[in-house]
């Protein structure tokens, strides 16, 4: 009797590897190819968060060189853009933050953006408040390099940049 058991024990632990073996080959799935997605139009797309404790949450971002970036700021906080607004600037290489960000705080009535440093800005979101949002689109510098990247509500400037490397 114990020569049976121990037969069939055997025989089952051989049916069984053979079963798993079996069982790999007939769960393995050929997927489709899928094509390329299309390199005609590439575009960088980038989401960032300001919040109410005057943080974003990247202080570095990476992109290629003249390629279309797509930013959004999404204002994560709870408080009115006349207390804790915040945008997103990005600045020539030149410019320095601590100038620009006076300037912006002297102008309001133009969203903090200080008309007359324009040619220091490459690019900037609207003014937010907290649970609101911005999409720009624009072309990120084709000289590679690291530019930076601030909120000029004022006083912001101070805890509020970050790097932007373009490759």
């Amino acid at each position: 009797m114990k020569k049976i058991v121990f037969v069939f024990l055997v025989a089952l632990a051989f049916s069984c590897g053979d079963n798993k073996k079996d069982q790999k080959t007939e769960t393995k799935v050929e997927r489709p190819a899928f094509p390329a997605a299309s390199t005609d139009t590439k575009e960088d797309v980038i989401v960032i968060e300001g919040n109410d404790q005057m943080k974003f949450n990247k202080t570095e971002i990476r992109v290629k060189a003249g390629e279309k970036v797509k930013l959004t700021l999404k204002h994560v906080g709870k408080m009115d853009k006349a207390v804790m607004g915040h945008n997103w600037a990005l600045l020539a290489k030149d410019a320095d933050v601590a100038t620009i960000g006076n300037a912006a705080a002297m102008a309001k009535d133009n969203d903090y953006i200080p008309a007359d440093m324009a040619n220091k800005i490459i690019a900037h979101t609207k003014m937010i408040g907290g649970g609101q949002s911005d999409t720009i689109e624009f072309d990120a510098p084709t000289e590679p390099g690291t530019y930076t990247f601030m909120c000029t509500f004022p006083g912001h400037y101070a805890l509020m940049k970050g790097q932007f490397i373009v490759e």
